[in-house]
């Protein structure tokens, strides 16, 4: 009797300590969680060396120089590419899904920072950090708030903020108008998925009638429609003037030759596609918008701001761009002060 009273004892005693031990390893688990959450949940205060996945969505100059911006800025505030910085870059050659796939395996890899460049690329990288601490920068997104990154007074609606290349339609308008005293409807091709397209056609629209235009839109679906859709409203309209439409700006190859057959100009919406052929443009310096990403960027990554803090950037001043030769191909005769106001002009036609 007392030998089982003995073990029953012990039993107790051995179930006693199992208890305490389950109890000790939960409170250390939770100190090293606790731990883990004040030393920033994975911010990157006090980081030596940062990975940042760049994401591009399509290839062409605007977002090229947008990119080359990017790095600079980031290298002006001490955050060099094989010094401290690995950048790791995808181009999505165009693709929703690759943007997606793309936007996914940076959060895998678990980078300090997704760089997200052009509209779609931009959503897709918040889709896919929503549920984490990796904070997204953006540029080349012409409206923020349409896209459902910004709300109406500007500020982030999550970890993501960056720059937008809103273009200066009224400014355009009235250069177009100084260009072409007689004409009287402006072609617009866009990409009907694209939600800075929409909205800029609805400015334009807005816009038109001050200058007495009539804007004549056409939409697509995929960069292979631009080409009939190219052809057609060429047939109808005086001019046709160029958006920052990812899709269409990487067929304008495709859009300025169907603009030559029918005699009339394109007007560009930023200093490349006006060194490709088209004949002017009120547009942004893609550089300068990518420094001034890149800064943004180096404060989030040095820790001195959160990106849900910020609020988005614009460069609102635009420049006049013109190509003499791309207006010498169709017979144009551009006003003779553009020659002197124009911040930069080209002689020639360069097709990357």
């Amino acid at each position: 009797m007392v030998c089982a009273a003995y073990h029953g004892t012990q039993d107790v005693q051995k179930a006693r300590n199992k208890i305490m031990k389950k109890r000790i390893l939960a409170v250390v688990l939770t100190a090293v969680m606790a731990m883990g959450a004040l030393t920033g949940c994975g911010s990157t205060a006090g980081k030596d060396n940062y990975t940042i996945g760049i994401m591009q969505y399509a290839v062409h100059g605007s977002l090229d120089n947008c990119r080359e911006g990017f790095i600079q800025g980031l290298a002006e505030e001490g955050i060099v590419e094989g010094e401290n910085l690995t950048i790791e870059y995808v181009n999505a050659q165009a693709d929703n899904g690759t943007s997606a796939m793309t936007a996914s395996n940076f959060v895998s890899k678990k980078v300090d920072m997704i760089c997200a460049i052009a509209t779609p690329c931009a959503m897709a990288a918040y889709n896919a950090t929503m549920n984490t601490d990796i904070p997204v920068i953006y540029t080349a997104v012409s409206d923020p708030v349409e896209a459902g990154l910004a709300n109406e007074d500007g500020t982030p609606v999550g970890n993501i903020t960056g720059t937008s290349d809103a273009l200066a339609v009224d400014a355009q308008l009235k250069m177009i108008r100084e260009v072409l005293p007689e004409a009287k409807t402006i072609g617009i091709i866009y990409t009907t998925s694209e939600a800075n397209s929409i909205s800029t056609i609805a400015e334009y629209k807005a816009l038109a009638g001050n200058y007495g235009f009539e804007i004549v839109d056409s939409g697509v679906t995929a960069m292979s429609e631009v080409a009939l859709a190219a052809a057609d409203i060429a047939s109808k309209v005086d001019c046709i003037t160029n958006l920052t439409d990812n899709t269409v700006v990487s067929a304008l190859q495709t859009v300025l030759d169907e603009a030559n057959k029918a005699g009339i100009p394109v007007f560009g919406s930023e200093v490349e596609q006006v060194k490709a052929g088209c004949v002017a443009s009120m547009g942004l310096e893609y550089i300068e918008l990518g420094k001034q990403t890149g800064k943004m960027a180096a404060r989030v990554l040095k820790g001195e701001a959160e990106a849900s803090e910020l609020n988005f950037e614009v460069i609102s001043e635009p420049s006049l761009y013109v190509n003499f030769a791309a207006a010498e191909k169709i017979n144009l005769e551009l006003p003779e002060n553009y020659k002197t106001d124009a911040y930069q002009s080209f002689d020639e036609i360069v097709v990357q």
